[in-house]
């Protein structure tokens, strides 16, 4: 019973090694079998597919760059500026190789040396966008690294062209060896190092686009090591290879999109939230306050306003300090949020007043709000003790416009504030309006 035990235990310890083994060696089985196979792709579904590729890698180039202007990282940056020109050689190779086979039906043993070159320099950009994002992650000039980063890219393209385009013979296909195109195994193996190093970089950052880039490391890494078995240029390791390219700019720019939709709801929540509390900021106050009057006005049916202030918190931050104060204004944010309903607005007015917009409620109603949010302060166990002077108004009966209402609940805030003694019970509050 102990060797059975053992020998799972082995298995269950390195089961993603053996899964990973056997993934492997069910795709190279697969490799085989395309190759051998006889088929030969339509120059036109070749070109096309070079084409959409092209037209995807611009996409993604106007998408990261707008993720740049709003987040500053210099991977979107540099990334950007790569894809346009790897973009813009695929779609030379790929009209270059359908005119050529337009004048000629002969298919051709030669590896075209824009495929080489303008993938070598995606898969080097990668890598170089990974160094310099470690070494300094975020933009801190963002005019000057525009400059920065097309001197990289330019840089990196003319080293990769001159790479390729001063070997003394164009790479040759050598159709019946084990690897038909060992040239594309150069690519592949700088697509292995960028998939170690979005690999690492995953463990501290988790955004789409980093798990996209991640994923469309891989897609390449795939891709080149289908295309060193290609025999001819379109047979079906070619075709895949190519499917595989249009698959990991798809999937890029599908994580940009979603940065990028993210981002602009985070830009659209701070623009309308105060950044302490989380409630709505005095921008949105207005905007929900005239919403309502105006919804008010359709239907006939009344709403209210609630006023807090927060009682003595200049001697709360000259007692206790600052962040005590900072703290008692969350606890009271905490309130109102916990004691309002879905269709209620509690919103930050100013430094220690906020307000409650309660639609379609009745004098009592929010009167009763009022009453729960002070008892929750009164009873929330914490140190110092807050109190909280209420106003309440009525549209219409206190006013018809967002001043009339606010300075009506304003008055009767500072009656209230003027009792001293606070009982927050449904009288007190009443008594006050």
């Amino acid at each position: 019973m102990g060797r059975p035990g053992k020998f799972w235990g082995f298995l269950h310890r390195f089961r993603l090694i053996l899964i990973g083994a056997i993934l492997v060696s069910a795709y190279l089985i697969f490799l085989w079998a395309l190759r051998t196979s006889g088929y030969v792709a339509d120059p036109f579904l070749d070109t096309y597919l070079e084409m959409a590729g092209s037209l995807i890698a611009f996409t993604f180039a106007a998408n990261a760059l707008v993720r740049f202007r709003g987040t500053h990282d210099r991977i979107s940056l540099i990334l950007a500026f790569g894809f346009v020109l790897a973009g813009l050689i695929e779609a030379a190779t790929g009209m270059t190789f359908y005119r050529g086979m337009l004048v000629t039906a002969a298919v051709g043993n030669y590896i075209p040396l824009g495929w080489l070159a303008g993938r070598t320099l995606l898969g080097v950009l990668l890598v170089a966008a990974l160094v310099v994002e470690r070494r300094i992650p975020v933009s801190r000039e963002p005019a000057k690294e525009l400059a920065a980063a097309t001197l990289i890219v330019g840089a990196v393209a003319y080293l990769t062209s001159v790479f390729y385009f001063m070997l003394p013979n164009a790479p040759k296909i050598h159709p019946g060896a084990v690897i038909p195109r060992p040239w594309d195994l150069l690519p592949a193996a700088i697509y292995v190092a960028a998939v170690l190093g979005f690999g690492w970089r995953l463990r501290r950052a988790s955004s789409s686009l980093d798990k996209a880039l991640f994923v469309a490391a891989i897609l390449n890494v795939f891709c080149h090591v289908t295309m060193s078995e290609s025999q001819h240029n379109l047979d079906a390791p070619a075709t895949l290879s190519h499917v595989f390219m249009v698959l990991s700019y798809v999937v890029v720019l599908g994580g940009t999109l979603l940065d990028n939709a993210q981002l602009f709801d985070q830009v659209s929540t701070m623009a309308s939230s105060d950044s302490l509390t989380g409630l709505a900021n005095h921008r949105r106050l207005t905007e929900v306050l005239e919403s309502e009057i105006q919804r008010s006005r359709r239907t006939g049916r009344s709403f209210a306003l609630l006023l807090f202030d927060l009682d003595g918190l200049k001697k709360i931050n000259d007692k206790y300090g600052h962040l005590t104060g900072s703290r008692a204004i969350k606890r009271l944010g905490a309130a109102l949020r916990d004691n309002s309903r879905s269709i209620d607005t509690p919103a930050r007015y100013g430094g220690d007043e906020f307000v409650l917009v309660v639609p379609e409620a009745s004098e009592e109603e929010a009167a009763r709000a009022a009453v729960r949010i002070c008892e929750q302060l009164a009873n929330d166990g914490q140190k110092p003790a807050i109190t909280v002077s209420v106003g309440l108004a009525v549209y219409p009966k206190n006013g018809t416009s967002i001043e009339k209402l606010l300075g009506a609940a304003d008055r009767a805030l500072y009656r209230m504030k003027g009792r001293g003694e606070k009982k927050f019970r449904l009288s007190d509050v009443a008594a006050c309006l």
